[in-house]
């Protein structure tokens, strides 16, 4: 049966095993506290705008391909920022531990590939 990645949400456990997760708000908020997350997440979003925050994930690399639209990428790493232009099929790694966020987001549509452990978030 089909799944929409914006409300049911995959976790990898890097051994080929695959839990489904009720996507949303709930999620985000509990996700460190759910046993059932087995590692790697596997995500898609939609987005208007500036994220209102900085996110940051200590403990691996993120994936991000921009399915539809454009968006700028800003990664602080120590402090010095860069930015990276977006548009359909790019696909940017997102270094373990570097501060990012996303701007300018013009009807964005996005798949993530996230070891969420550890996700820390600040605001922008």
């Amino acid at each position: 049966m089909p799944l929409d990645l914006e409300s049911t949400y995959l976790s990898l456990d890097g051994q080929g095993g695959v839990a489904r997760h009720e996507g949303g708000e709930n999620f985000w908020r509990t996700m460190d506290q759910n046993p059932e997350i087995l590692g790697t997440l596997l995500t898609a979003m939609t987005g208007e705008g500036d994220w209102p925050q900085w996110e940051m994930h200590p403990e691996g690399d993120e994936i991000l391909i921009l399915l539809e639209g454009r968006l700028t990428m800003i990664l602080d790493r120590d402090g010095r920022e860069s930015r990276v232009e977006m548009t359909p099929g790019a696909t940017l790694v997102v270094p373990k531990g570097a501060w990012h966020r996303a701007v300018d987001q013009q009807g964005v549509r996005m798949l993530f590939v996230t070891y969420g452990a550890g996700t820390t978030h600040r605001p922008a």
